[in-house]
């Protein structure tokens, strides 16, 4: 999986490419780790995100737990096969999916 991270001001753009499941979540929790604390806008971009696990789920939920005392987080560009699994999981009732 690739993470790329891009930062302007108080906005944190994070691009996924790949797959994220239990091994990589790792990665990205760690990518996330620093930068969360001081960010207004958390921005995952999933366009080229072709599958998540539990274990991404998870660390996207601990991206928006962190995130709801401090600012916001968007999901966009979710590919049909991840959006299969929000559904599924009710995650498109928690998360703002654009």
């Amino acid at each position: 999986m690739n993470i790329i991270k891009t930062r302007e001001g108080d906005t944190l753009r994070v691009a996924l490419e790949g797959r994220l499941d239990a091994i990589t979540c790792r990665q990205l929790e760690g990518a996330l780790r620093t930068e969360v604390s001081d960010i207004k806008k958390l921005d995952f971009d999933l366009a080229d995100l072709a599958y998540i696990s539990s274990g991404g789920i998870r660390v996207l939920l601990a991206a928006y737990q962190a995130m709801s005392g401090q600012g916001e987080m968007v999901i966009r560009n979710v590919q049909p096969d991840v959006m299969e699994i929000f559904e599924f999981t009710g995650l498109t009732d928690v998360l703002t999916i654009i």
